[in-house]
């Protein structure tokens, strides 16, 4: 099932537990505005390439829409449209002032220049500057973009509007990032992680970690998890998996990665198949790489008490209604993996002050956000009945609701 699909069945799931008026539901799930642009560079060599490029702005009900930037060969308006969704419900789950977009381009990052990656991004930037801004559509990195690429944005937006920090989120600390950003989405992780286990009466310390993906996010948090005395069985990122089911050694994991950009050949675990990653006996099984991964092929043979949704709907609708029969709790991910977002909130207020945070209120600021939302997603469970990731999305969708009546823009 494509994210769209899962995820517009998720929305109507709980907008029917919410009882919302059918007018109000269609206008929730209308897109404010799709964007579609053609972007012609010069490459190295002297010849011209095109890529199509695209904003979904999903909504703005609650502030100005907020969503990564992902350069990738798949990039496609379905997948944008159903991130840009995602995206108006966690930050509504998280309780920040923003709605949700997303964009891309569909392109292979790896096979173009550094140069030719800039004038790329610049040429998006004057496709787009107009209908992106500060309190607009605030766009930070995703998969295949980084700090350089926000960085490029801020300044070729700067042209056209003035000295402009808070337009994009995830920007280099030199030119007013956040500290503590780069590891947000990995610690938020480790917070919810915390809340979840101490509702059942357990913490980090002890419990068997498996990580699927070991980018950005996986990474963070496995060092964090190690760090709170947690053991990482196993971790799997494109380049293979290895398991040590005494725990992997992370801090040495983590310098291997860094000398062969991937976990393959590391000397403290065995090789597996990285295919097995997300079947391999542990306690809490974080799926911190592409969407989709847990499916009904899978779902049976998962022996996961806990799965942490690290990474961007990783779980098939079917998969879900398998593993809640095996008594599986599933974290969701505009629940758990909303601590970049929430930091990207933090980064924009200091850009607005123009005031810098220490890295110890800004983590302090995410447990508090990260605790608070465990809560409020734990109230509607109980409220409505439900399981973790209709608690959410009927939080999520609630707020956004009441934020579309007040406003008077209720069809």
């Amino acid at each position: 099932m494509n994210a769209l699909v899962a995820t517009n069945r998720n929305f109507k799931l709980a907008a029917r537990l919410l009882g919302l008026d059918s007018k109000l539901e269609r206008s929730l799930l209308i897109p404010f505005r799709e964007i579609k642009v053609e972007c012609t560079i010069p490459k190295d060599d002297g010849s011209l390439a095109s890529f199509v490029g695209f904003r979904v702005q999903h909504d703005n009900a609650r502030g100005p829409m907020k969503g990564g930037i992902r350069y990738h060969p798949e990039v496609d308006p379905d997948e944008v449209n159903a991130l840009a969704q995602l995206m108006t419900w966690k930050t509504a789950v998280a309780n920040i002032p923003y709605g949700g977009a997303k964009g891309g381009i569909g392109c292979d990052p790896g096979e173009l220049s550094v140069s030719e990656l800039e004038r790329l991004t610049r040429v998006f930037t004057q496709k787009i500057h107009d209908l992106i801004g500060i309190h607009t559509d605030v766009p930070a990195p995703d998969m295949g973009t980084g700090p350089q690429t926000m960085a490029w944005i801020l300044d070729e937006y700067s042209k056209f509007h003035g000295y402009s920090p808070a337009v994009v989120t995830g920007k280099p600390t030199d030119l007013g990032g956040s500290l503590g950003r780069d590891a947000a989405t990995g610690r938020g992780v480790l917070f919810a992680t915390e809340a979840l286990l101490n509702e059942h009466g357990k913490s980090i310390s002890g419990q068997r970690f498996v990580i699927q993906g070991f980018g950005n996010v996986g990474s963070w948090a496995a060092q964090l998890i190690h760090e709170s005395g947690g053991k990482i069985v196993a971790v799997s990122d494109i380049s293979g998996a290895v398991k040590n089911s005494k725990g992997l050694d992370i801090p040495s994991l983590l310098n291997h990665v860094k000398e062969k950009r991937g976990v393959k050949g590391f000397h403290g675990g065995d090789p597996i198949d990285p295919t097995s990653i997300l079947v391999e006996d542990c306690d809490i099984l974080i799926p911190a790489a592409l969407g989709g991964v847990i499916n009904r092929e899978n779902a049976n043979d998962i022996k996961a008490k806990f799965i942490i949704e690290a990474a961007n709907h990783p779980t098939d609708p079917e998969a879900d209604e398998i593993l809640s029969k095996k008594g599986v709790v599933i974290l969701p991910d505009i629940y758990a993996n909303s601590g970049g977002v929430t930091v990207s909130y933090f980064e924009w207020v200091q850009n607005i002050q123009g005031f810098l945070w220490d890295e110890e209120k800004v983590n302090n600021e995410l447990r508090t956000y990260m605790t608070k939302g465990f809560k409020d997603v734990k109230e509607m469970c109980k409220t409505h009945n439900c399981d973790l990731r209709m608690g959410a999305f009927t939080l999520g969708v609630n707020r956004v609701a009441r934020a579309t009546v007040l406003r008077g823009w209720e069809a």
